[in-house]
Formats: structure tokens, sequence, C-alpha cells
């Protein structure tokens, strides 16, 4: 069971943005100011909640390093597809510059992160930032992302636990809804784009028996090509979001370790400096 209540040792609060509510996440520990994390939740893009958070990984962040984050209840296909989804994140992003200093957050240091289908948004959010040039983004958390619309050789015929061929099928069509299929843009399905340069430094992982594990490898890979610092870990086991439905396994720990010493190396490391919007 994923847990959905606040962490004792963090405090909550909602704001509206875009008209939809964020919880903004902080320790109970009085901190020094430091970066500020964009925590996107799964659900293939037509399920989920803002405290899917209180099961990710970006607690341990607020826990351990002190910094703060947001996650917001972003519209769902098929009631609103693409591009609901990615403007609402968006959104988000742009609020976290602009308050950055309201919010204890270092404005060079504005990461985004996200599981599943946050991971995706997390890419889009990211190629839009670099696009737009409103935002630098300093480091992004993709995990086991849902990036490609079209089957992979991990993704097609997928039997694995949790989420699977069968389910990655029907999210894709209720998210992609009145899109044409032909002229599927990049921001809808990140696997597509061709220009991986200028994106920020990237860490994720993922298990080698689910869906994602390909484009998760092909995403790295790309960025990698394009001079981007961007590194992957690769987990045995077929339990997509292992980390967060099974978090007590040897694996989920594992996972976490790894997550977080990435994490601290980017807090000393990758810095992204703003300009005015």
């Amino acid at each position: 069971m994923i847990r959905l209540t606040c962490p004792k040792t963090i405090r909550s609060e909602t704001v509206r943005i875009n008209g939809r509510k964020t919880l903004i996440l902080r320790s109970k520990k009085e901190h020094s100011i430091s970066a500020g994390l964009l925590w996107i939740h799964g659900g293939g893009y037509i399920t989920g909640m803002k405290e899917m958070v209180y099961a990710s990984r970006a607690v341990d962040l607020v826990e351990q390093f002190g910094i703060t984050v947001l996650s917001v209840d972003y519209r769902l296909a098929p009631r609103y597809p693409y591009p609901a989804a990615l403007e609402d994140c968006y959104a988000a992003l742009l609020y976290m510059k602009e308050n950055a200093l309201a919010l204890n957050i270092r404005s060079d240091q504005i990461m985004v992160g996200g599981e599943s289908a946050g991971g995706g948004l997390c890419a889009a959010v990211c190629m839009k930032a670099r696009d737009e040039k409103q935002v630098n983004i300093a480091y992004q958390m993709p995990l086991y992302p849902m990036l490609n619309c079209h089957d992979t050789a991990t993704s097609a015929a997928n039997h694995g636990r949790i989420w699977n061929t069968r389910k990655n099928h029907y999210a894709w069509k209720q998210y992609l809804k009145g899109v044409d299929p032909d002229h599927v843009p990049v921001y809808a399905s990140p696997a597509l784009c061709r220009d991986y340069s200028g994106l920020p430094p990237a860490y994720t992982f993922v298990s080698d028996g689910e869906p994602f594990l390909q484009e998760t490898k092909d995403y790295v890979a790309q960025l990698q090509e394009a001079g981007i610092e961007a590194h992957i870990d690769i987990y045995h086991g077929d339990m997509h979001a292992f980390d967060m439905l099974d978090p007590k396994s040897e694996t989920a720990r594992k996972a976490a370790e790894g997550f977080n010493s990435r994490f601290q190396f980017a807090l000393t490391h990758y810095y992204a400096k703003q300009e005015e919007l």
C-alpha cells in the first residue's frame, strides 16, 4: 500500500498554481536556503494524485537535505489529455522560480523529478524549459520514466507486475486523445525528441523486467551522446515502481541509497543560474 500521508518530520501546505492544488513540503527542522524540487507523480497520465509524493523518493530529500519539494495535482487524461498535464507542471516550475526566495529555494538549484508518467513529464518539462528559455533547470531525476508512445523492445509483449503492455497502450491512447498519431509532439512523448543538447544533467533508475527499461536506457544514452552528464542504475525485477510499492525490499533500499547518493553529488556540483523572466 502506497503511503499517502505526510511524515511527522515534514510540514506541508497547499497552494493553488494555475488553478491546481499543489503541495509544498519542507522539513520541520531549520535549514539554510537549499535546492527546490518539482516532483511529479506517476499514474500513466490517467490516474494518481499529488499525495503520492509522500511515498516517493522526494520525501528522503526533504528529510535528509532540507530541500523544498512541490507536488502538483496536475490534470489527468482522458478528461484532460495532452497538453493539460504538462501545462500544469510547467506552471509549477515557473512558480518555483518566481517565488524562490519565499520558498527558501536557491534560484540556481531548481530541479525536476518524478516517477513513471511523472518521469515522462519531468523530461517534457525540461525540454520545454530549455526551448522557452524561462527557467534554467539544474538537475533532472526521471525515475523509470514513461517516455515513448511507441512500443520498444521491452514495452512490447511485457507482462510485468503493476504495469504492462496492455495498460501502457491504454494509457497512451487516453493521454494522446486528439493528437495526430503521425505528428506526436516531443513534449507529449519525449522519446521522439531528436535534439537533447542543453538539457540538464540526469539520474534515473529502473528494473530490468519492466516495460520502460528500454526507453529509460535510450534516454540516458541520448543525453550522454549530446554531452550531458547522465547516469542510470538498473535493478533486477519485474515490478514497476518497486521502490514505492515494496519499499522494505533489499532492492528498494539499494535504489534509495543510490538515489540519495546521486542527489547529494548533484547538490554540490550542479547549478543553473536564472535569467530574468
